[in-house]
């Protein structure tokens, strides 16, 4: 393979879910038991696609944006509630529970920061049951190790398409 298509040019980026198959399937069963876990633990599918896209958000993913943007649209994510997503902590439009899963996902995307780990966890404490806050910890994880692939083989986001 040529990662060198013009002389001088930087290297194509390999994409590694393609490269390594066994490895990437290895992961999408990682995600579709978090998305079972969430599911028993009575995390919404809407949840967890707000987790979905917070955490992409913050790592700059954008192909992982596309891909959850149009999932919480068919879970029945409002426009309204996507486009605040960023600013989540400014607006009364989320829930005490959504508010709690988004917190512990910032804190799992960023864990540098213990305070705002320790005030996250003892946030969701209050409004989540413990298979909640582990189930949101786990879509976060999964989710931040999707970025990872996108970001590295920087998968292209396609063209606009219809739902």
């Amino acid at each position: 393979m040529n990662d060198h298509p013009i002389p001088g040019s930087a290297p194509r980026r390999i994409f590694i879910d393609k490269q390594s198959p066994k490895a990437f399937h290895a992961l999408v069963q990682v995600s579709e038991a978090v998305r079972a876990t969430a599911s028993e633990a009575g995390l919404d599918r809407t949840t967890v696609e707000l987790i979905n896209l917070r955490v992409s958000q913050l790592n700059g993913c954008a192909y992982c944006l596309d891909v959850h943007t149009r999932a919480a649209l068919r879970a029945g994510e409002s426009p309204q509630r996507l486009g605040v997503l960023s600013a989540w902590r400014d607006t009364g439009l989320f829930t005490p529970s959504e508010r709690a899963a988004l917190a512990l996902a910032e804190a799992t995307t960023d864990p540098v920061d213990a305070d705002a780990q320790t005030s996250a966890y003892e946030a969701a404490r209050q409004v989540l049951t413990s298979d909640q806050i582990s189930a949101a910890i786990w879509a976060a994880v999964t989710i931040n190790a999707f970025n990872r692939v996108s970001i590295m083989s920087r998968h292209p986001v396609p063209p606009p398409h219809d739902e």
